[in-house]
């Protein structure tokens, strides 16, 4: 689950020696597995199915959004 995806609300608090793949600037709403709508503090995530994540959030599942 989110554990194993060290998956944090807020990307300010991710812990780069912890998540070396974290760059700053990364986040759910950048994400290519991000579902919610641009604009809105949450939405779905391919990853985490039925539940919502944090639009300003991160995790180590992190892809570049295509364009």
């Amino acid at each position: 689950g989110a554990q194993g995806l060290a998956y944090r609300a807020n990307a300010a608090q991710v812990d780069p020696a912890k998540n070396p793949s974290y760059q700053p600037g990364q986040t759910c709403a950048n994400c290519s597995l991000y579902a919610g709508n641009v604009g809105q503090a949450q939405g779905g995530c391919a990853l985490f199915y039925g539940k919502e994540v944090a639009a300003a959030g991160w995790c180590n599942a992190w892809e570049r959004k295509a364009g």
